[in-house]
């Protein structure tokens, strides 16, 4: 009842695990499907080791966190290590790649593609450093350029992950559809935001300023993946704020195929997949729903 397929990769159940949270080596990846997620994505990482920010990263705020860790990673090698370890047996296993030129995302993918079923572009991070994250993904000239190299050389779908901070994240969705990309995710973290310590004053973080996610960005979320599905055709990731089973339907109501869970997993810990697939079955049996197919996209009849 809970399967759904997203270009043409079929996952036990719509919930994955978001980039960033988790997903930085095997074994903790291992444990999110062992709770019950469907598949999930690694950590975001590129070609050479990058160390990013130094602490303090991370800060919560009332209904989410603030993070600015900087995109830090031991690099591709490394990390195709962690990746072989992962359980592939029903799960579905999602790379997390970025760079600053089509080159570097083409390296990536051959690098990474034998040992993933698919590939997200992080085109999206607003805490990157010049040249990478969403200095790419506000630009449709950009993100052309970036998800057309990335599918060339890809013999896996492409999924290119949106950020919020634009005028209009459906001009974005389009040129990327148009470039190649089988599939899109959003939201990435908002903002930049910032908290001030009142006690010294000075921001919290050691970058000062940094994306926000959690539960206060959920209706913004739901909002973009309502105008996208109305604006492209290929396939809808739902991120951003995803703590219940009825968040996770107003995501599919509003048109995603599937959803990736981050926040809520350090507020509620990796029980929350199998609470909300318990919820969201209960929901479709009392619904008459028989699939995931028959809901996605019908707040728009």
């Amino acid at each position: 009842m809970l399967k759904t397929n997203v270009c043409g990769v079929e996952f036990q159940n719509p919930l994955m695990l978001a980039a960033g949270i988790m997903g930085s080596n095997a074994s903790s990846m291992n444990w999110i499907l062992k709770s019950g997620a469907g598949g999930v994505v690694s950590k975001s990482f590129s070609l050479n080791p990058h160390p990013g920010y130094v602490n303090p990263t991370t800060v919560a705020v009332d209904g989410g966190i603030i993070n600015a860790i900087g995109l830090s990673n031991p690099g591709v090698e490394n990390f195709k290590e962690e990746l072989k370890k992962i359980d592939h047996d029903g799960n579905v296993v999602i790379a997390s790649i970025y760079g600053a030129t089509p080159d570097e995302f083409s390296k990536l993918v051959s690098e990474v593609q034998e040992h993933v079923d698919m590939i997200e572009l992080n085109i999206s991070c607003p805490h990157a450093m010049d040249g990478y994250g969403a200095s790419i993904g506000q630009s449709c000239d950009l993100s052309h350029t970036i998800v057309s190299a990335s599918k060339d050389a890809s013999d896996v779908p492409i999924i290119a992950k949106l950020t919020p901070n634009v005028t209009d994240i459906t001009e974005i969705a389009k040129t990327c559809e148009d470039a190649g990309a089988d599939c899109l995710s959003l939201i990435n973290t908002l903002g930049p935001g910032m908290k001030i310590n009142i006690d010294v004053a000075k921001p919290v973080l050691s970058n000062k300023f940094g994306g926000m996610s959690g539960r206060a960005i959920k209706p913004i979320a739901v909002r973009n993946v309502y105008s996208v599905y109305e604006a492209v055709d290929i396939p809808l990731i739902g991120v951003g704020g995803i703590y219940t089973f009825e968040d996770v339907v107003e995501f599919i109501f509003a048109g995603a195929r599937a959803v990736q869970i981050g926040t809520a997993i350090m507020d509620e810990g990796v029980e929350v997949f199998g609470k909300i697939n318990q919820g969201l079955e209960k929901f479709m049996v009392q619904k008459g729903y028989s699939s995931i197919d028959e809901m996605v996209g019908i707040a728009h009849d």
